[in-house]
């Protein structure tokens, strides 16, 4: 059969470090192993439009691979023309790049490797909140223009400790950032979530839940978006909503781009009521050079803390997901039954309420 993985190039770092197993060069390590059951095994970079080597291939591939960080963006019309396909699966965590209700309409299983990237996007998580709230990355810029002046770094650097801390989604994500918080001494951690936590796991972090968004945020110093994109939460963090933040907040979003509208959270931060916005999800990836939140600052030029999408590609999460791909492949290509919290699409039918309460 045909298989077709859409990764993203690594270039000389690939080149130079086989652990980069998520890139075009080392094709998630597995193609000696399909090329030895005699399947076809595409791999390329290449996404975007019908000359693409995803449009040319994704006709006749059987089991496509993607990726959150280098997404080919499976749309219903490119379902429609895709005859073979039965399995898409993602190399990481996070579908929404798939049409997921046109899949389920059309028989196609999705499957993402759950749980592979919890660690290292918490980390993530955690050490975005630590750089607003302590005003690092405008500090590092002053050092490396030569200059040295601690007052204009100190007056927007703030204590962790003693803040209201919130995140929206207490997943495995959500969760392990609570878990990473309670050594900060926070004057509170709570979160927004559809479900409550399970009554032992909200006592283990001490965590409150709130059942109103809008309560929920005007609450918090600090928000970060832990949740899945799906219809539900595409533009949750809006401009309505950012009225409700407390003025001086600071927002980290390391789940997807989409769910918070770019333009509003870019008019909150030059005008004030946002102190900063980090994360490392962007509404198009690769994001354009004039993506506004490339450039977005607060009133005092600082604020900013956005990077590439790499918080769940880590090397340990890439082993991770690199190895949980090829057992979801290995079990189709055997009839195996799949591991149940890897299955977001089955034949037919959700399996997942990740992705909405369906």
């Amino acid at each position: 059969m045909k298989i077709l993985a859409i990764l993203y190039k690594g270039g000389n770092a690939a080149t130079s470090e086989p652990r980069l197993l998520g890139t075009v060069e080392n094709q998630l390590g597995i193609r000696k192993w399909l090329e030895s059951q005699g399947h076809e095994y595409i791999v390329s970079e290449s996404k975007e439009g019908p000359d693409s080597d995803f449009q040319k291939h994704i006709v006749d591939a059987e089991i496509l691979i993607t990726t959150p960080f280098h997404p080919g963006y499976l749309t219903g019309d490119l379902i429609a023309k895709a005859k073979n396909l039965k399995l898409c699966v993602t190399a990481g965590v996070g579908s929404d790049h798939i049409d997921l209700n046109t899949a389920v309409k059309h028989g196609i299983q999705v499957l993402e490797v759950s749980g592979s990237n919890v660690v290292s996007v918490a980390e993530h998580v955690v050490m975005s909140i630590l750089l607003l709230v302590r005003n690092f990355v405008p500090a590092h810029e002053m050092i490396e223009r030569g200059d040295w002046m601690v007052s204009d770094i100190a007056r927007n650097a703030f204590d962790l400790e003693g803040k209201v801390v919130g995140t929206i989604g207490a997943g495995r994500i959500g969760y392990r950032v609570l878990q990473r918080l309670l050594p900060f001494d926070c004057k509170e951690l709570i979160y927004y979530d559809y479900a409550p936590l399970p009554e032992a796991a909200g006592k283990a972090v001490n965590a409150r839940r709130v059942e109103d968004l809008k309560d929920f945020v005007s609450q918090c110093d600090v928000v970060t978006v832990n949740c899945p994109l799906h219809e539900g939460t595409l533009g949750l963090v809006n401009a309505d909503l950012l009225k409700h933040f407390k003025k001086g907040a600071w927002l980290v979003n390391t789940a997807r781009g989409a769910i918070c509208d770019k333009d509003a959270v870019a008019a909150a931060l030059a005008s004030g009521h946002l102190n900063g916005y980090a994360g490392d999800v962007w509404n198009v990836q690769p994001a354009p050079k004039d993506h506004i939140l490339r450039t977005a600052k607060n009133t005092l030029g600082g604020g900013n803390g956005m990077v590439p999408h790499y918080s769940g590609t880590t090397l340990d999460a890439q082993a991770r997901y690199a190895s949980g791909t090829k057992s979801i492949i290995e079990n189709y290509l055997s009839g195996k039954a799949q591991e149940p919290q890897n299955i977001i699409v089955g034949i037919g039918k959700y399996e997942s309420k990740a992705y909405g309460q369906r």
